[in-house]
């Protein structure tokens, strides 16, 4: 019998507990939520103040009955579910399913899985949090009522298979609207000119761009303009009319929130935020290390930079030991006015696992996320870096140049990591010469180069994740099924890393946007959002939000039903005929994507997948490339005459003229050799 038990979320989360306790304590996992609204309804009772009618997950029967035997028997049940909201809801849902007396449940957490905090939340147990509780039903339920209600006018409207929810509804609207910003922008034209000059002592070139006149700036929009200015500046001398000397100091970014995480993994390792979520929730529950296993960074759902200050403590030690102490500086960092701040930033849990160390212990994502993670945290607690900086002004014929130059003359925080940016990066630019004030500069060329205006860019997830952040819509936990959502309803597609929304996502927007004008509303979401803040911290009461917001909400409803036209969604049509009838196939979707359809169904019932080919030619016998992708979604490419005619298959796009080696044939076969050996170990447990 055990005096303890302790129930968390998820198996690997047990099994990285159970070896800080002892054996007088058991630790097992509910496998995420215990109890939900009911799919096929509603599922609020709203005649009775929108009560929320709660059933137990279908399929979880055996697992709620064994949790129930070892709650009875355990002196004090310990409800240690993930420190966020929805964690406490799945607290709370837990203590109302096990039937035992109350005063033996308990509620801890914590936000790493480490020894010290895993014995320490368990010596200072408190009740649950209902105020938390009762944000997670508010969000829940108002986007219950969002969704069923809006979903079968979409269903009635448009057809079956739609959805509309709060949060994505306006992520798929800034999606088109940046389409339609694109699609309306006017080019316009713009010159510069550049001058490339010699410094006669140093014997160093370097370049200036025009500014103006006389210290006021010019803007040049036609060759005409530029026409005039260079034949002013014929014979012209250039003199240094200004020389300024500086010093600036670049500070590093703060250690990680959740969407800086996203937007960075993005960047940097080209990660998705479905799988930087999804190999940081691994990290956090624990990885097998020769120690056992050992949870390796904090709790990855946080909009705070705060760190504690043990960490803060090792951080220095680290940096000091490895770097030196010029390269260590003690940093906090503002976390933003709109943030719950109920966590730290996500760091490192174990300081002294440094990535390169632990490398051969981790999967390939998780050591590239891991490293990112620990490198962003140490280098938010270095100096500095500091470059001595130069500008200065060259006058020609009343005309202004320019000219910039820096130099890094100490590295402080970038000898270890630079934050990516959304924009292409800019090249470190070269210390310009030692010039004099009124020194003259030989002229070698003058450029002007023609340039015409950029359309603002589509979004990336990253840089919709950004967005959404500052605009104060959904929150951490929000973001990454928000994207995926709009992904699976086909609102939106990607191209290359491009947010596009498709035909079917702009007429669901246009529709949402026409007649549900609150609920695609930026600040009318932003809203809702500091509504369930005030819910978490006691200061509004749930159903007040849920009541304020129902009434305007279902009139709306009744009246689209009631006036709204049906909307003909024309399916894109393909140049591929149907072999069975003649027609040109259309554009369908599905479960696995899209595919091809013949536009004469029920009559003619032909479908068929679409092939993916690319222009290299197969590098063993000439034919056409095919891409495929493994059932994780990676892409591999494969020779039509596979397997009958050519072994050629590979993880790497050909290119052309090159050689391919059967080796990686092998190793591809390997892998799905392992996986079936894997999965008849599996079953043969099971059995």
């Amino acid at each position: 019998m055990a005096d303890k038990l302790i129930i968390v979320e998820s198996p690997a989360k047990a099994n990285t507990i159970k070896k800080f306790l002892g054996g007088s304590t058991k630790v097992v996992a509910s496998m995420g939520h215990i109890r939900d609204l009911p799919k096929s309804k509603l599922g609020i009772d709203v005649e009775h103040d929108f009560e929320p009618e709660y059933i137990n997950i279908r399929g979880k029967g055996d697992l709620i009955k064994s949790l129930k035997k070892d709650a009875e028997i355990a002196k004090t049940v310990y409800l240690a579910t993930d420190p966020d909201r929805e964690g406490e809801a799945i607290a709370w849902h837990l203590a109302n399913i096990l039937e035992v007396n109350s005063d033996k449940i308990t509620r801890v957490t914590f936000n790493e899985i480490t020894k010290n905090a895993v014995q320490k939340a368990i010596k200072e147990p408190r009740n649950i949090d209902i105020n938390l509780v009762n944000a997670q039903q508010a969000r829940r339920v108002l986007d219950r009522i969002v969704g069923y209600k809006i979903s079968p006018v979409l269903w009635k409207k448009v057809k079956r298979g739609l959805s509309a929810g709060r949060v994505q509804s306006v992520a798929v609207k800034l999606i088109v609207d940046r389409e339609e910003e694109i699609e309306k922008f006017i080019p316009e034209e713009y010159w510069n000119i550049y001058a490339e000059l010699l410094d006669e002592k140093s014997k160093k070139d370097f370049i200036a761009h025009f500014t103006g006149k006389q210290g006021k700036k010019v803007e040049l929009h036609s060759k005409e303009d530029v026409d005039n200015i260079l034949n002013d500046l014929k014979n012209a001398k250039y003199i240094v009319t200004d020389v300024k000397k500086g010093e600036k100091k670049r500070t590093p970014a703060p250690p990680f929130t959740t969407s800086t995480m996203q937007q960075e993994a993005s960047r940097k390792i080209n990660f998705t935020l479905k799988k930087t979520m999804s190999v940081a929730q691994s990290l956090y529950e624990g990885v097998k290390l020769p120690q056992g296993l050992t949870g390796l960074i904090t709790y990855m759902r946080t909009d705070s930079t705060r760190i504690s200050d043990e960490a803060r403590k090792v951080a220095k030690e680290v940096i000091n030991k490895n770097y030196g102490e010029k390269y260590y500086e003690n940093r906090f960092y503002r976390t933003s006015k709109d943030a719950q701040d109920a966590h730290e930033a996500i760091r490192p849990a174990h300081i002294e696992l440094a990535p390169d160390d632990i490398k051969e212990y981790l999967t390939t994502d998780q050591y590239k996320l891991y490293k990112l993670i620990y490198n962003r945290f140490l280098a938010s607690q270095m100096s500095a870096a500091v470059y001595d900086t130069m500008n200065v002004t060259i006058n020609a014929n009343n005309y202004d140049f320019k000219a910039s130059g820096q130099n890094l003359k100490f590295k402080g925080f970038m000898v270890l990591y630079v934050e990516g940016t959304d924009s292409k990066e800019q090249e470190e630019q070269e210390m310009l010469p030692e010039l004099q004030l009124n020194q003259e500069v030989k002229l070698n060329k003058i450029d002007p180069k023609q340039s015409f205006t950029e359309p603002p860019s589509r979004y990336t997830e990253a840089s919709l994740v950004k967005a959404l952040e500052e605009k104060g819509i959904g929150r951490p936990s929000t973001y990454s099924p928000t994207i995926s959502t709009i992904l699976d309803r086909y609102y939106i597609r990607k191209e290359q890393k491009q947010l596009v929304p498709t035909d079917l996502g702009k007429v669901v927007n246009k529709l949402l946007v026409e007649n549900f004008a609150d609920i695609v509303n930026e600040e009318f979401t932003a809203n809702i959002e500091t509504d369930f803040d005030k819910i978490a911290d006691g200061k509004e009461e749930w159903k007040r939000v849920i009541r304020d917001f129902y009434k305007p909400f279902i009139k709306e409803v009744e009246t689209v039903e009631k006036e709204l036209e049906h909307v003909e969604i024309q399916d894109e049509v393909s140049d591929v005929v149907c072999e069975k009838c003649g027609r040109l196939m259309v554009y369908k979707y599905g479960r696995f994507g899209k595919f091809l359809a013949c536009p004469g169904f029920p009559e003619c019932k032909n479908a068929k997948p679409i092939i993916e080919t690319i222009d290299v030619p197969c590098p063993v016998c000439g034919g056409t490339v095919i891409v495929k992708k493994s059932k994780r979604g990676k892409k591999f490419f494969v020779c039509e005459n596979n397997p009958d005619k050519c072994n050629y298959i590979s993880w790497n796009k050909p290119k052309p003229g090159e050689k391919w080696s059967p080796e990686e044939n092998e190793k591809i076969e390997k892998r799905k050799t392992m996986k079936k050996a894997s999965k008849r170990k599996t079953k043969k447990k099971k059995s």
